[in-house]
């Protein structure tokens, strides 16, 4: 796997001339993906670095003894958001309506400020356990984009949606961005920008990541992912949030918040995680990159 060089990323000035309007920031600053291995170091010493967290709400809700007090207690002092891993938002199986409610009542209870799921499905009369690349089509935008809605509605808020990786466009009449533009306006809801995706997606499928970002519907995000990936060949990118930023990413990340602003942006650990100070040396690049745009906390 790739680590993070030695070297920082280079830092460009915000370009005001593009800046544009975005959807009004329900979290700033930076944050972490909270995961049960760290939830009770991070509540004895919460970092200051940290500005907000995101949880799996299927990894917690109905969670009860000592983990769920703690992440009780977590709530109670530091924002949360709930990003979705089975909600299937792209499948063609009945929409989990019961899964919408339970996630309702779970933000309410937490005081959870957004929720975001991927565009992708991952069930087609099972789970497959797996984030499964929607058809680029029509008929998928306006399946996808009423399932959204549907959801939207139980919840009586926008949510989040985000752009995902894939390794096969099966069925495809249009293009990646237009694809997930089309959604995102249909649904109208916000947007989740997971800015290793871009990069990983484009070295996998060949295109350039600056323009893919710059055709990205940029008042409607929310906030931002960003992770690490491995590297199977030189054209070959597998995302697995499992190794340390690779500077392309932080560059593109940078290039984002030039265009567009400084958005809250979270880093993604799933697998190999280090130790928390480890951990936090990607949220403070985070932050620096943010300051280095005119963000201060």
């Amino acid at each position: 796997m790739e680590g993070m060089s030695s070297c920082l990323p280079i830092f460009s000035l915000p370009r005001t001339d593009v800046l544009m309007d975005t959807t009004p920031h329900l979290i700033h600053g930076a944050g972490l993906g909270l995961r049960r291995p760290l939830l009770n170091q991070l509540l004895a010493t919460p970092p200051p670095a940290v500005n907000f967290y995101e949880i799996a709400p299927e990894n917690w809700i109905g969670m009860g003894g000592k983990s769920g007090k703690a992440l009780r207690a977590m709530t109670e002092r530091f924002d949360f958001i709930c990003h979705g891993l089975s909600l299937s938002i792209g499948s063609t199986d009945a929409l989990d309506e019961q899964l919408v409610h339970d996630i309702k009542r779970f933000m309410a209870d937490h005081q959870i400020k957004l929720y975001s799921e991927h565009l992708s499905y991952c069930s087609l009369g099972g789970h497959l356990y797996d984030l499964m690349p929607i058809p680029f089509t029509t008929e998928a935008v306006s399946h996808v984009a009423t399932r959204i809605k549907r959801v939207q509605d139980i919840l009586e808020q926008k949510i989040a949606i985000e752009n995902v990786s894939y390794y096969a466009a099966p069925g495809q009449e249009m293009t990646e961005i237009d694809f997930f533009n089309a959604v995102v306006a249909e649904a109208d809801c916000k947007v989740l920008l997971d800015v290793n995706n871009i990069y990983v997606n484009s070295v996998n499928h060949g295109y350039d990541a600056e323009t893919f970002l710059k055709a990205m519907p940029a008042q409607r995000i929310a906030y931002a992912h960003i992770a690490g990936h491995y590297k199977e060949a030189d054209d070959f990118l597998v995302d697995t949030h499992g190794a340390d930023i690779i500077d392309p990413v932080w560059q593109l990340l940078d290039q984002a918040y030039q265009l567009y602003g400084v958005f809250p942006t979270l880093l993604e650990r799933d697998f190999n995680i280090p130790a928390i100070p480890e951990l936090l040396k990607e949220v403070q690049t985070i932050k620096m990159l943010q300051n280095a745009h005119g963000y201060s906390a």
